[in-house]
């Protein structure tokens, strides 16, 4: 017999993340082939905020553009031509989210 997961238990969650940029999703802000350090450990996530999320079982690195209670996060690319986020796919749950970008620093869109 097969023992389930629970639904109860929260994931666990790694402390640090290393990840290579795939894609000109996220350009200019971030490069492909650039290395990103993430933190899995954070609690929430405002706009602005650069992330690392589970989309179909493929991770995405994307920009959180909004965040509603009732919705969930509302994430987008910083390059729109080039991006799959929120506006193709919707909404996402927080759960979703695996980690949040710490480095580089200058992860901020203008």
């Amino acid at each position: 017999m097969r023992s389930l997961k629970s639904f109860g238990k929260p994931k666990k969650r790694k402390t640090l993340l290393f990840r290579q940029v795939v894609g000109s999703s996220m350009s200019p802000t971030l490069r492909a082939g650039q290395i990103v350090i993430a933190t899995g450990r954070f609690g929430y996530v405002h706009p602005g905020d650069v992330v690392i999320i589970d989309h179909g079982g493929r991770e995405k690195i994307k920009r959180v553009s909004k965040v509603d209670p009732n919705k969930g996060i509302y994430v987008l690319g910083d390059n729109p031509a080039e991006s799959t986020d929120s506006r193709s796919f919707g909404w996402i749950d927080h759960e979703d989210i695996i980690a949040k970008v710490i480095r580089p620093r200058r992860v901020r869109h203008k």
